[in-house]
């Protein structure tokens, strides 16, 4: 998965560069192409290879995760 994603980075941002930098009829379209593919299917890869096996509850602010942080914060300032 992460050489697919590096792979499809690099196209996309090749297809960008290509159509900036050569001056051809289709330029546009190279540049679009390139756009899509970055953000359509690249950062929804990325994005799922990142979270894939991770827990969202970790992640809110809830009650519990608060009271978590304040025990650190004071323990951490007890330890200073």
């Amino acid at each position: 998965m992460k050489y697919l994603i590096l792979t499809l980075t690099i196209l996309s941002i090749g297809s960008i560069l290509l159509g900036y930098l050569v001056d051809l009829s289709y330029s546009q379209q190279l540049i679009g192409a390139g756009v899509v593919l970055l953000f359509i299917v690249v950062f929804p890869l990325f994005s799922y290879y990142r979270w894939k096996d991770k827990k969202l509850k970790d992640y809110m602010l809830t009650r519990e995760n608060l009271d978590k942080m304040r025990e650190f914060k004071n323990k951490k300032d007890d330890s200073i």
